[in-house]
């Protein structure tokens, strides 16, 4: 049996599933309840100065059917007493001791707000802290929240304010809402932070009432921007936690990361964790689904990491961060050509469909004889030497594996666009270019 338990940054973990800080995690009920369903950590609803909560707090996007593909929401920082918080965080890390409790907390920008608030919250005896640098919303307005995340010497300043005085590991967590998340990290890095965490919640608007022109949420006739998680946010999540990751100064620093943004099931947690994540948080769907849902994240990567050979954590952590690579560096050689499973198709024509109207035009419809007998009805056919193996129609394709895409050898050389234009870095040799294209049959615009 795979042993899922983590050390980040000291803090010792039964698995690396952690409640977010959010709703779920808001209380000393839902962190001990979280808890005795197996999640093996959780970073408490951050806690701060005072603040009065509006409703309505949420807006969703649904997609064909299915609910809460992305959440947006207005809510603040806990509404509930500092005092009662701390109190309740004594409690539950008192019955589980074994459990990694983290405080999410932010203050105003004052060396002395940080530093106070840090040495109550310690002594109810939690193993660690995160540093919200990342809320999008009502709290930015104020100067704090990502309004810190967005400016590197202000994620460095507070950060070293709070090691000053923390004598347990300190996690930054950061803002998705910047043009290069890596700076601040390195910011945080500077600063001495334990570890960082990401991605925070993303600026957004969920929509407009076509009726009323509302903003939704809508908060007694008014909206604005707010936070926007869910499974439509795990692709940008992922990204950032790559150039996170691979970032040759968070590497040589070796502080580990906590992932967040769009996990909902173990493979998404493995996806994270593969790029880079030592633990894994969750909000979004134990909002949608409750805290239940662990149980299927345990089972589901004991079994991955069964299969796959892996006897802990540490083992694949990090393990697809090789791969990322910049455009420059792929090979321009490299050829594959969709083909099609005919005994799968259902005649849909989406593939002709979609090749025709916005790809290359290599699908046609023909008649063919399948099983000894004509069809009335055409059926779609790669004109191989037209396709350029752009993937398109397997993606619209309703049937799996009804298209693939197969590598083929086209005698092309095995070369990078890096390695075509520098030879002489000075100059763009396009009389070069324009020889390869011929070559390689490669469009250039």
């Amino acid at each position: 049996m795979a042993d899922l338990s983590i050390n980040f940054a000291g803090i010792k973990s039964p698995n690396p599933f952690w409640l977010a800080s959010a709703p779920p995690s808001n209380s000393a009920y839902q962190v001990q309840k979280a808890f005795e369903e197996g999640w093996g950590g959780a970073v408490w609803k951050t806690i701060g100065a005072p603040v009065l909560n509006v409703c309505n707090r949420y807006g969703t996007i649904d997609y064909k059917g299915s609910k809460i593909i992305g959440l947006n929401n207005v809510e603040l920082i806990s509404d509930r007493p500092i005092d009662i918080n701390l109190k309740e965080m004594r409690e539950v890390k008192r019955n589980f001791p074994g459990h990694a409790v983290i405080a999410s907390v932010m203050v105003e920008s004052k060396k002395e707000a940080w530093q106070e608030i840090i040495k109550r919250t310690e002594d109810t005896g939690i193993d660690g802290f995160e540093l919200n640098f990342g809320c999008p919303h009502g709290m930015s307005e104020r100067g704090m929240g990502s309004a810190m995340g967005q400016v590197p010497e202000y994620t460095c300043m507070v950060t070293e304010w709070v090691m000053e005085v923390a004598t347990k590991p300190v996690i930054v967590k950061l803002t998705p809402n910047i043009t290069d998340i890596v700076h601040p990290a390195r910011a945080a890095v500077r600063g001495k932070a334990s570890a960082l965490s990401l991605i925070n919640t993303i600026n957004s608007i969920t929509g407009v009432n076509l009726d009323t022109f509302e903003i939704k949420p809508n908060v007694g006739g008014k909206g604005g921007h707010g936070g926007y998680a869910g499974p439509a946010v795990k692709p940008i999540a992922l990204h950032l936690l790559s150039a996170v990751g691979s970032d040759s100064e968070v590497i040589k620093s070796g502080v580990p990361i906590s992932g967040m943004g769009g996990i909902e099931t173990w493979r998404d947690a493995v996806e994270f964790m593969l790029l880079g994540a030592t633990s894994v948080q969750v909000c979004t769907a134990v909002m949608h689904w409750g805290f239940r849902i662990v149980e299927d994240m345990i089972d589901g990567m004991s079994n991955w990491m069964d299969e796959k050979g892996f006897t802990s954590c540490d083992q694949f952590i990090g393990k697809a961060l090789p791969r990322i690579s910049n455009f420059g560096d792929f090979d321009l050689g490299f050829q594959s050509v969709a083909r099609i499973n005919h005994d799968k198709c259902i005649q849909c024509n989406l593939c002709y469909i979609a090749c025709n109207d916005a790809a290359h035009q290599c699908i046609d419809l023909k008649e063919l004889k399948l099983t000894g007998e004509a069809r009335e009805r055409l059926w779609p056919v790669v004109r191989e030497e037209d396709c350029v193996g752009c993937d398109l129609c397997s993606k619209v394709c309703p049937v799996d594996d009804c298209i693939q895409m197969v590598e083929i050898e086209t005698g092309r050389p095995h070369i990078t666009w890096n390695q075509l234009v520098t030879s002489k870095p000075e100059v763009l040799e396009w009389d070069k270019m324009e020889e390869y294209r011929k070559t390689a049959n490669i469009h250039i615009h």
